[in-house]
């Protein structure tokens, strides 16, 4: 194992700089600006006064591919033609296809609309990209499945979080108030909701843009372990993915998952390729 972590250590810290002959495989996109058939959408009840976010609630959930608020839709944004994520009821967007060992980009930008429960000024505008999403949709508190998070949020973009009993090993330090953070030369733990740590490791350094510029994410998934990236700075390396029922069980591959969470956000760009390892310098 430490082995392995040197090495990926190494090659992440590579990742942008270097051409690798993974760049010579074909991207498909997975948004096309003329629909969303690539995608099923799920929406959970629409938050009121004193909800929290925290329980499944008995109202009424808009469920599978019944969007009837428009959360997620097609928008001309800056003369192209973007996925707009309102927000305004929690649920996320997700591919209809699983996918494992692969490289994932896509461009994201704050809107300006927030919603309750974090419609203040001062909440920070959230969103998240779920990968190796599996089971049923609303595992999580009844808006998401089962997953591990690319955190995107506004100073936290890049974080992780294991979702609905998903978890990862981070090499990792711990800060003066007790968090913890991504440190490629740290102690490696488990971040999962049954881990004396938590299940949310933030990402270091921080690379996001200000609020109104477009920022890039690479996503990097090859066996077990994968690699955030921000901006063309690697922000976390994660390894040793997997899932909790009775028993604890790999998870390698799945569906991708954009989450809506009171916030505004438009995507574009998304698009994925296949690799058949992590790049290597040539």
């Amino acid at each position: 194992m430490k082995n392995n972590l040197l090495l990926l250590t190494f090659i992440a810290t590579t990742l942008i700089s270097c051409n690798s002959s993974n760049d010579k495989e074909e991207w498909t996109s997975l948004f096309n600006g003329k629909d969303l058939s690539q995608w099923d959408t799920y929406l959970g009840p629409k938050m009121t006064e004193g909800d929290s976010g925290n329980t499944v609630r008995s109202e009424q959930f808009l469920g599978l591919n019944n969007d009837t608020a428009g959360v997620f839709s097609l928008a001309e944004l800056d003369g192209e033609k973007v996925l707009r994520v309102s927000g305004e009821i929690w649920g996320g967007i997700s591919t209809k296809k699983e996918y494992s060992n692969y490289h994932l980009q896509l461009k994201f930008k704050w809107g300006e609309k927030k919603w309750f429960p974090r419609g203040k000024d001062s909440d920070k505008r959230d969103s998240g990209l779920l990968y190796h999403g599996v089971g049923k949709h609303g595992a999580d508190y009844g808006y998401w499945m089962r997953s591990q998070e690319f955190q995107i949020q506004e100073g936290d973009c890049g974080d992780y979080w294991g979702v609905a009993g998903a978890l990862e090993d981070v090499p990792s330090s711990m800060n003066p108030d007790s968090t913890f953070s991504y440190d490629p030369k740290g102690e490696l733990r488990e971040f999962s909701s049954s881990s004396p740590y938590g299940r949310n490791c933030k990402k270091f350094p921080d690379a996001e843009k200000p609020t109104g510029e477009w920022n890039t994410l690479d996503l990097y998934c090859f066996g077990d372990s994968s690699v955030h990236v921000v901006n063309g700075v690697v922000t976390m390396q994660l390894f040793n993915s997997r899932q909790q029922d009775e028993t604890v069980t790999p998870l390698k591959k799945g569906k991708i998952q954009i989450q809506s969470e009171s916030a505004e956000v438009f995507y574009k760009d998304i698009k994925i390729q296949s690799i058949g390892s992590f790049p290597k310098l040539d």
